[in-house]
């Protein structure tokens, strides 16, 4: 039979000295690295009292802007639930009524919008798969709970304050490329 690959192996049956069949020299060379890990200073924080620096780009938890006059940005259009690879993202539609122009930007929006912290693996594809960019996960820490219930996330969580200054800024999760995309006012979203 002729192999597929050339990637195989030939196995060497060498014979085993007096030492290696005691293990001691194994042992000996894992204490060693053991001992060495002992004596560093030790990365642990205390984390309420201390935070340590996450990156720009870390992925926390979700969150639904609004745009410039407060208006919520989901359309519940489906596509970040239908994006999420651990199907942790729900929602329900409703049209929107005569006088609630001020409260939702487009003619549909999601009346219910909810996620499951527990399932959510925060990849960013909700974010990614957003084309009205409502969806953003931010640099917060996801608050830790002894059950379930509080980890299924509804728009009372997740959609950002009506206040400009309690805002939560995302600009730096953009990269140079995006931000210079987002300028061209000759495709029709960025208008």
């Amino acid at each position: 039979m002729q192999n597929l690959t050339n990637r195989s192996k030939v196995v060497s049956d060498k014979k085993m000295t007096f030492l290696e069949k005691i293990y001691l020299p194994a042992i000996l060379r894992g204490m060693s690295i053991t001992l060495s890990h002992f004596f560093r200073k030790k990365s642990t924080i205390s984390y309420p009292e201390q935070t340590r620096e996450f990156s720009k780009v870390y992925r926390g938890q979700h969150v639904l802007k609004r745009d410039e006059l407060g208006r919520e940005r989901c359309t519940a259009c489906g596509l970040c639930a239908v994006a999420c690879p651990a199907e942790a993202i729900t929602m329900i539609s409703a049209e929107r009524k005569p006088g609630e122009e001020h409260l939702y930007r487009e003619e549909k929006y999601a009346a219910v919008y909810e996620i499951n912290m527990l399932r959510c693996i925060f990849c960013g594809d909700c974010e990614d798969a957003c084309p009205k960019e409502a969806i953003f996960l931010t640099d917060r820490i996801v608050s830790s709970q002894y059950k379930r219930q509080p980890f299924v996330y509804g728009k009372d969580i997740l959609v950002e304050p009506l206040d400009p200054e309690k805002r939560i800024d995302i600009s730096a999760r953009q990269t140079d490329a995006v931000r210079k995309f987002k300028e061209n006012k000759k495709y029709a979203h960025n208008k």
